[in-house]
């Protein structure tokens, strides 16, 4: 998730275990560790357009590099809390800080390579939005409150809000599926693969994507989490990317870069219908029954020994804000 939400919930576990007179530097040990993990973001190239792609949400986010990254933390800030409290402490504040830092953006549709290095799997549970106010409201409320009473009852009272938020967010997916596969039916399709997720900031308007005969069928859903009250908006489709139909050498760097973002999207490709020689990631538009692209790469089949490029596609214009916005309350766009 974003960067506040890891610092809130790094800070709020890290108060949870914190005593009265510790609740304000375990706040803030817990913050810095809760988006320590987000370090990998650095790790870019001005040659290797995709190496940020293929190492955001790493190494740094498996569960084995917890008690290593949380001892790094501990030794980076005793000298700044030595007077206070002991390395112990300071250890296990980094410690709590760090520990759900991963499966917190497992949660989300981005994916996280949470058993690294036993498997480079991407992990996506898609039951929360990358960035959601509501579940970061909870966390900022419970800190708050802690840091302000000196007490942690509160970072434990709205962690288990959160925790409630997100079991939420996970019976949203199953209905959501659900949903999608009696729409799949409807049309008389077998969905041969299936992926439902939140869209921006919220659990009631999903974007669904099933595979059927080689197409990606994309519909947007919208699904009140207290009633089964649900509205349908039907999307495009768009044909899936097939590597074989290029012309490229199998050891080149221009396959070996489609083969990486393939990793990365879950084999979730297409190639844009106005640009073919543009791959982009399915999972992720501007709206959430349309098949235009939120990014993707681009590349020249003529010169394979040149990596791809990588392309953002962000539309903010008035217009498609009305249309989301539209949906979310139930309305056609």
């Amino acid at each position: 998730m974003d960067l506040v939400t890891q610092g809130l919930l790094g800070s709020a576990l890290a108060i949870s275990a914190a005593r009265p007179a510790e609740v304000r530097k375990a706040g803030i040990i817990g913050l810095i560790a809760g988006v320590t993990a987000d370090v990998d973001f650095f790790i870019q190239s001005a040659s290797d357009p995709l190496l940020n792609l293929e190492f955001h949400r790493h190494f740094t986010h498996s569960i084995v590099f917890i008690p290593l990254a949380a001892l790094l933390i501990s030794f980076l800030l005793w000298p700044f809390f030595k007077n206070s409290l002991s390395w112990k402490k300071v250890f296990i504040f980094s410690l709590l800080g760090y520990l759900l830092s991963g499966l917190l953006d497992a949660c989300t549709s981005y994916g996280t390579s949470l058993l690294w290095p036993l498997s480079d799997q991407r992990i996506s549970f898609n039951i929360i939005s990358i960035i959601d106010p509501l579940f970061s409201l909870l966390l900022l409320t419970g800190v708050t409150f802690a840091v302000i009473k000196k007490r942690r009852r509160y970072t434990l009272i709205f962690l288990t809000l959160a925790g409630a938020y997100l079991i939420l967010g996970w019976f949203q997916h199953q209905r959501v599926e659900q949903l999608s596969l009696q729409l799949a039916q409807q049309r008389g399709h077998q969905a041969e693969r299936l992926l439902v997720k939140p869209t921006l900031g919220n659990l009631f308007l999903w974007r669904s994507i099933y595979l059927h005969n080689n197409q990606f069928y994309i519909d947007a859903i919208r699904l009140n989490p207290f009633t089964s009250e649900s509205v349908i908006f039907p999307g495009e489709h768009i044909t899936r990317f097939d590597s074989g139909e290029l012309n490229i050498p199998a050891d080149s760097v221009l396959q070996k870069d489609i083969q990486r973002f393939m990793v990365f999207t879950s084999n979730f490709l297409a190639i844009h219908p106005e640009r073919p020689r543009l791959i982009h990631d399915v999972r992720y538009s501007n709206l959430p029954h349309s098949s235009r692209p939120l990014w993707g790469i681009s590349f020249d089949s003529d010169q394979p020994g040149q990596h791809a490029s990588y392309h953002t596609f962000r539309d903010a214009s008035p217009a498609t804000r009305q249309s989301f916005m539209r949906m979310l309350a139930g309305h056609q766009p």
